[in-house]
């Protein structure tokens, strides 16, 4: 006889598996659009006036944008999980539970949510922080609705064995070094597979500083500290090419490539 396993998750509902079948299609297009729009469309405001540039608020968003960047680069670097589907379309080989998602069953996309606050911390909109994330959590809580009804029509009871077990969201820590053990971290993979959106973000990153600074004050009122912000710009672009050079030419590959 076989005993039904029990979990706290709802099922999924049939729109919102549709709206992340799409989002999952197009969010390579979708994604940075969006993003992009929402810092055109929107004014930066300064907590504390328009004289007084908020470097605190900045520092957070990198380093809130920098948490989600270091818990995707350990993901990846310790149990890669294939993300970017088959024909764009939501596709898995096998059901990965070790490493990270042992503890979370989505790390890699709490990483991208946290990059992404960071970002709109760093441009400190109010129509943004609305419009933007909203627009985000509902579209990765429905690309998670769209996999999971993948994995559970593929995996059946392993996977709801594995969702009863593992939080949806939550980094659950209790056990963590015991899930790690015996696992090494492959450098390489992360070149290969991060490269591109972390240069990405991180070069959008400086250029938003930048406008949100030239919005309320000349160049020549912080010189060293613009000048700095398009230095980093130019950095993020030279360690980009030289990534892709190294992907392109095959100089570096990852052990399970």
């Amino acid at each position: 006889m076989t005993v039904p396993v029990t979990t706290t998750d709802r099922p999924e509902r049939p729109l919102l598996v549709r709206y992340g079948n799409f989002l999952f299609r197009y969010r390579d297009a979708v994604f940075p659009a969006t993003l992009v729009a929402l810092f055109l469309l929107t004014r930066p405001e300064w907590p504390r006036g328009r004289d007084d540039y908020d470097t605190a608020l900045d520092l957070t968003g990198v380093g809130v944008a920098l948490l989600g960047q270091a818990l995707r680069v350990a993901v990846i670097g310790y149990a890669y999980i294939i993300r970017g589907g088959r024909n764009k379309q939501v596709y898995a080989e096998e059901l990965v539970t070790r490493g990270f998602f042992n503890h979370s069953r989505n790390p890699l996309y709490v990483g991208n949510l946290l990059i992404l606050f960071g970002l709109l911390l760093l441009w400190n909109a109010p129509a943004a922080y609305l419009v933007g994330g909203t627009f985000f959590v509902v579209g990765y809580v429905a690309i998670v609705a769209a996999e999971e009804a993948f994995l559970r029509g593929k995996f059946g009871a392993q996977y709801d064995a594995y969702a009863a077990r593992v939080p949806r969201w939550r980094v659950r820590l209790r056990g963590f070094r015991a899930s790690m053990e015996g696992m090494v971290f492959n450098w390489r993979r992360v070149v290969l597979k991060e490269y591109g959106s972390a240069a990405y973000w991180i070069a959008g990153a400086f250029a938003l500083m930048l406008a949100d600074s030239l919005r309320y004050q000349d160049w020549d009122t912080h010189p060293r500290r613009h000048a700095m912000l398009v230095l980093g710009v130019a950095a993020v672009a030279t360690l980009w090419t030289w990534a892709r050079w190294l992907k392109k030419t095959k100089r570096l590959r990852s052990p399970d490539s």
